[in-house]
């Protein structure tokens, strides 16, 4: 494994988003230098490690996450500033919901496309849709970009533990979770969820909807099923170690 520099704080938090990034530039899910993960790292959740603003997916470091305090009012000052909509956003999300360890925001293409549609439910047609079920949050009301109001705004619609995905209307997707792993796991499959939806309305033929009880059953059955989000992480780092690459230093 490729071993990370320096004697940094939360290095295993940093390498595992890091891991992410990467991944995530892979699967053509990111949106240049914009779009955002963060992971708290005290108890409370108020402070977060973040990327860094206006560097790609594709070349970040464990080195070059920046930890930010969610209760500091001059973030925005310091020379290596967030974003002004990642802080907007992730801020008021770590200050108000504590259970939301990690928060993934991205515009992927088929998580944007449902986002866009005049009613933005995932139904649950196949197993990966299913994982969703009952479990996401549309909101209907996009403020422009996310800056801290509109941040704010969309924290309050998470405040339901349960509910782990927000379908932004007019934006994108944004997801929490326990940890890393746990989150892009959710992530990755949200967009194969929404792909499986927009390919099969593009046939034009009618779905084959799963009922409420197997629906629900199956999310259920999801959460309980062994721990194949860092199983996932831990591959995905596996095969980044095995091509040499620099994301853990």
């Amino acid at each position: 494994m490729n071993r990370p520099i320096g004697n940094l704080s939360h290095l295993a938090e940093r390498i595992d988003l890091a891991a992410a990034f990467r991944w995530t530039a892979r699967l053509n899910m990111h949106e240049g230098v914009a779009n955002h993960f963060s992971l708290a790292v005290n108890e409370d959740g108020t402070r977060f490690l973040m990327n860094p603003n206006a560097r790609h997916f594709a070349r970040i470091r464990a080195s070059d996450v920046l930890e930010i305090d969610a209760n500091d009012p001059t973030t925005m000052d310091r020379p290596d500033a967030p974003d002004p909509t990642a802080w907007g956003l992730h801020g008021a999300i770590h200050r108000a919901c504590a259970h939301a360890r990690c928060v993934m925001h991205v515009h992927s293409i088929h998580a944007t496309v449902l986002a866009s549609l005049a009613d933005s439910r995932l139904p649950p047609i196949d197993q990966n849709t299913a994982m969703f079920y009952g479990r996401h949050v549309i909101d209907g009301s996009y403020g422009g970009m996310a800056f801290e109001e509109e941040g704010a705004r969309c924290a309050s619609m998470l405040r339901n533990p349960k509910v782990k995905t927000m379908i932004m209307g007019n934006h994108g997707v944004l997801i929490i979770g326990d940890s890393v792993a746990d989150t892009f796991n959710r992530l990755y499959y949200f967009e194969r969820a929404a792909e499986t939806y927009i390919r099969a309305l593009q046939t034009g033929q009618p779905l084959r909807v799963l009922s409420d009880e197997i629906a629900e059953k199956t999310a259920r059955e999801w959460e309980a099923y062994p721990d194949t989000a860092t199983s996932h992480l831990q591959e995905l780092k596996a095969i980044l170690d095995g091509e040499g690459s620099d994301y853990a230093h």
